[in-house]
């Protein structure tokens, strides 16, 4: 694995996320994706079905570029209802891990006035490092 968790002693164990982590290799950056399904666009506004779909559309980009969910070493979530999201944390949590499994990258989550795209509750931005 190319990606190693850096969470300082002493410190709180985080739950989901990384303090930071460490990596060498091919750099995968993945542009922002929002929760629309790249062939049917946009078939629901629900929070958690939002999230999955962004985590599905990042699993399929990094693939293209030779990297699985392990290589994840960033992530930047960008959410337009921080209350949502914690009423939801439960599904969220839920469709991480069927979708990227036990990856604990650095991650920052962040408020946003807005998207682009109208009907978008989240984006999710993620770099990821392949041997």
């Amino acid at each position: 694995m190319t990606v190693t968790p850096l969470n300082p002693a002493g410190w709180p164990r985080p739950s989901g996320y990384s303090n930071g982590t460490a990596a060498t290799g091919r750099m995968i950056f993945v542009a922002g994706q929002v929760g629309w399904h790249p062939v049917n666009g946009w078939e629901s506004d629900d929070f958690v079905h939002q999230v999955r779909q962004c985590l599905e559309n990042t699993v399929a980009i990094l693939a293209e570029g030779g990297a699985e969910p392990r290589h994840i070493a960033r992530m930047t979530w960008y959410v337009t209802d921080k209350q949502e999201y914690l009423a939801n944390l439960k599904g969220v949590g839920q469709a991480y891990r069927d979708i990227l499994g036990k990856v604990f990258p650095a991650m920052a989550l962040v408020q946003v006035a807005g998207l682009v795209e109208d009907r978008a509750k989240v984006e999710i931005e993620t770099t990821a490092v392949v041997d």
